[in-house]
């Protein structure tokens, strides 16, 4: 069994409000990409894809990978105009014979081994896996103006995470399905917002839900790095 991790870092943090980008920010004296390298690289996975912004390829390489020795990462590549054509260019850099891939958001930096371990077991029994948690909160779905017009079950409602993980050969194929009929989801109105979306959309298989952490949040606004700095303990 051969595993790799796409990590996707090519946002721009528009919403951060920073001149740095936010997957380079500094949290805890380390860059904030960072973190879910380091996860990677201490996991069982066996290769890493990093997905950058345009024109950063040679800086992460000499400033991220090298400088802190993430030897597993293999390919280091340009991103696209959005999340799914990053997504489409990490698989495609991923050049081998691979059982599993994860897709992971570089902006969620506490990823543990045991996410890592739990999701792994999900796609392989299943070929479809997202980690995510339990909502804490009552969830309603709004109409356009603004109103009310619906409350799921709460106990079946859960805020998706990353890492998605998927049968290497499923997820590649409906990407590249994806690629080319982008057009005619596009006019129907289909926003793909995240990789289960693919397979969901594509196919009946049914993606398996396991638990992730409350701990792993997405780094996106401001707000969002002092509660970073205490899960490291930062005073």
């Amino acid at each position: 069994m051969k595993t790799v991790a796409v990590v996707l870092a090519a946002g721009s943090g528009s919403r951060m409000k920073s001149d740095v980008k936010k997957q380079y920010l500094d949290i805890g004296g380390k860059p904030l990409i960072y973190y879910s390298l380091k996860a990677f690289e201490e996991s069982p996975v066996d290769d890493i894809v990093l997905v950058v912004s345009r024109g950063d390829v040679e800086f992460v390489r000499s400033e991220i990978v090298e400088k802190f020795g993430f030897d597993k990462v293999v390919a280091i590549v340009e991103g696209g105009l959005y999340r799914y054509h990053s997504v489409r260019l990490g698989l495609m850099a991923a050049e081998g014979e691979y059982d599993y891939a994860f897709i992971h958001d570089g902006a969620r930096p506490f990823l543990t081994k045991e996410i890592i371990l739990r999701a792994l077991d999900g796609a392989r029994d299943y070929g479809a896996c997202v980690v995510g948690m339990p909502v804490k909160d009552t969830i309603k779905i709004c109409d356009e103006d603004g109103f009310a017009v619906s409350t799921p079950n709460r106990d079946r409602t859960w805020m998706i995470q990353t890492p998605q993980t998927f049968s290497f050969k499923l997820i590649k194929e409906l990407y590249m399905r994806l690629d080319r009929e982008e057009e005619e989801l596009i006019a129907k109105g289909v926003n793909i917002t995240d990789d289960a979306m693919v397979v969901e959309y594509f196919t009946d298989r049914k993606v398996k839900l396991v638990e992730g952490s409350y701990n792993n949040i997405k780094i996106t606004t401001p707000e969002d790095i002092p509660a970073a700095e205490a899960i490291l303990g930062i005073k």
